[in-house]
């Protein structure tokens, strides 16, 4: 199959693109740093570089694909409002597929993104989910992976200057976790199954409480008294904004963790879990972790 890769270099889009070549695919590898064109064609993939921001390139581009990868960065720092960035980036792609005529989208989404308020960030995910769905001729299959992995390498700087885990989620709680290796592998898989008009697929790798990452992590990194806080709201955007954060995105980082730990943001997810979780546990991410917090 013709693929388009948004995001080709990625966390989730480069072993995404990776699979999709091992399995005999021709992939076009959308970026927007023409310096980047040599290493999207080591992988195999046929570089296209422009801006999801521009909607006749991706129009352009798009034409002849069997299959459209969406995904929209997550620029949070450049951008003023990321959720009416999602917004923004979910209407070019909608009005990009309408117009190159593609019939089918796996589209890269969160869990959480069924609520239409109280999720903070995931809030974008929203409405990229809503404006791909007005496209009642496409195929589309959203992605909703779990909370990342890699979230937890941004509490690095907390442990490093007070010794604990501080944040409005966790604790004694547990949340369910991923890795984009196995969100990769999940598109990849749902790509070569038989399309229907409108699906949903979650996809996590491991859950455990924040007393529990504490622990595994404290040990990890010679901490072994390691403790994960949790702090109010009201504590959790203070420390944000002291830490130079932008205060509307401060204030949705707080609401959208908030509803991790009411456990509003999986609700959907626990009425239809997988049937199988991830490959890449827990313990594997913790060679990460240690690898960032000692550099």
């Amino acid at each position: 199959m013709r693929i388009i890769v948004t995001g080709t270099l990625g966390n989730i889009g480069k072993p995404l693109t990776q699979a999709l070549i091992q399995k005999g695919h021709q992939v076009i590898g959308i970026n927007h740093v023409s310096d980047n064109q040599k290493e999207i064609e080591t992988l195999g993939a046929t570089a296209a570089i422009g801006s999801i921001e521009d909607v006749d390139f991706l129009a352009a581009t798009f034409v002849g694909a069997d299959v459209v990868y969406t995904m929209v960065p997550p620029n949070y720092f450049a951008e003023p409002d990321i959720r009416e960035y999602y917004r923004k980036i979910g209407n070019n792609y909608a009005q990009a597929i309408k117009r190159s005529g593609v019939k089918r989208v796996v589209n890269l989404s969160s869990y959480g993104a069924h609520l239409n308020k109280g999720t903070g960030n995931i809030l974008g995910a929203h409405y990229v989910e809503n404006s791909l769905n007005e496209l009642l001729d496409v195929d589309i299959t959203h992605i909703r992976p779990t909370y990342f992995y890699y979230n937890l390498l941004n509490l690095i700087p907390v442990i490093k200057s007070t010794g604990a885990i501080y944040a409005n989620y966790g604790g004694d709680k547990k949340f369910e976790m991923v890795s984009p290796l196995d969100i990769a592998a999940a598109i990849a898989d749902e790509m070569e199954l038989t399309s229907v008009h409108r699906k949903v697929r979650y996809v996590a790798s491991d859950e455990l409480t924040g007393n529990e990452i504490a622990r595994i992590l404290g040990e990890a990194i010679g901490k072994p008294d390691l403790k994960w806080i949790v702090i109010s709201d009201k504590e959790a955007l203070k420390g944000y904004i002291n830490s130079g954060f932008p205060e509307l995105l401060s204030k949705n980082l707080v609401e959208m963790f908030s509803s991790v730990h009411s456990g509003k943001l999986a609700e959907d997810y626990k009425l239809n879990k997988p049937a199988e979780s991830g490959k890449v546990k827990f313990t594997s991410f913790v060679k990460d972790f240690i690898v960032a917090y000692n550099s």
